[in-house]
């Protein structure tokens, strides 16, 4: 067995464009558990995960996935993970047996009988183009071939994206049913949160090519809250603990990293808790006065 206690490794990844830098990008994605990086379309969720594959290369920073240097060790690496991506990345010509045929002659591990299961279990027609398939047939298809090669680690760009509640829901369990063995990660990007609150071990925004906050969901989620209060109450609340204010016709509503210390200082005043979304959103105004 390897000796890595994290799946991914990230630090201080940086890459540079014109009108955009991811900087400095930090996190982990603990072996065994799913990863949810959040945040807006334009945040850097994807130029992220294309240098966690070398697709595009980082000005600066080192990855080690499994331990091993994304770079150096990248054949290795990529016989033991599977991308999964918004769009399918295959010709619309293909059927499934053609993808199969591809496959095997990409990966050593590739198994022509668990991937026939998955296309029965998913009902993918094997006889059928893929350009006939519809938008959760394609994802589907991707989660099949990713799952049929035995490998260790799925990096899933936006893969619930455009698809409809029970196909959605069809693949969330698919993803927790796969992390059954303790073995198996997940880092998965999306803008759909409410998927993440219902799968994420941890979760990792970024914003504007920057980690606003990483670490485990429940965490995150237990110590966040927002008290509800006026003018004079907010004077009142310690500004180190204070995310973001955000202004409404009644007064204020203020996001706090110590929901439980809040509660204790002003037990007159409500402090509710917060989810991923309110989180994200209090986050990407932190440092503004106000925002309404």
């Amino acid at each position: 067995m390897d000796n890595y206690e994290n799946a991914i490794e990230v630090r201080g990844l940086t890459k540079r464009y014109r009108g955009f830098t991811l900087d400095s990008v930090t996190f982990d994605v603990p072996r065994g558990s799913i990863m949810g990086f959040v945040g807006q379309n334009g945040a850097g969720k994807t130029t992220t995960i294309r240098s966690i594959l070398n697709i595009i290369k980082a000005d600066e920073g080192e990855i080690r996935v499994f331990g091993l240097d994304h770079i150096k060790d990248e054949t290795e690496i990529k016989k033991r993970i599977a991308p999964v991506f918004d769009e399918l990345p295959f010709h619309d010509v293909f059927k499934p047996g053609d993808i199969s045929h591809i496959f095997a002659g990409l990966y050593e591990n590739w198994d022509e009988q668990v991937f026939r299961g998955w296309l029965d279990r998913l009902e993918l027609p094997l006889g059928k183009r893929i350009g006939d398939y519809s938008k959760g047939m394609k994802m589907k298809l991707q989660i099949a071939c990713a799952l049929s090669h035995k490998a260790e680690l799925l990096i899933m760009d936006e893969p619930t994206t455009g698809l409809d509640p029970v196909v959605r829901d069809e693949v969330l369990h698919i993803f927790m049913e796969y992390l059954q063995s303790g073995e198996a990660s997940i880092l998965m990007s999306s803008h759909i949160t409410s998927d993440l609150e219902k799968i994420a071990d941890s979760i990792t925004f970024i914003d504007s090519g920057r980690i606003l906050i990483t670490g485990s969901k429940d965490d995150i989620l237990d110590r966040h809250g927002i008290v509800k209060c006026g003018e004079e109450s907010l004077a009142c609340i310690d500004r180190s603990s204070i995310v973001s204010v955000r202004e409404n016709p009644y007064g204020c509503e203020v996001m706090v990293n110590d929901r439980r210390r809040a509660a204790a200082d002003h037990p007159d005043l409500i402090v509710d808790p917060a989810d991923i979304d309110d989180i994200m959103l209090y986050y990407v105004h932190e440092g503004e006065e106000k925002w309404s």
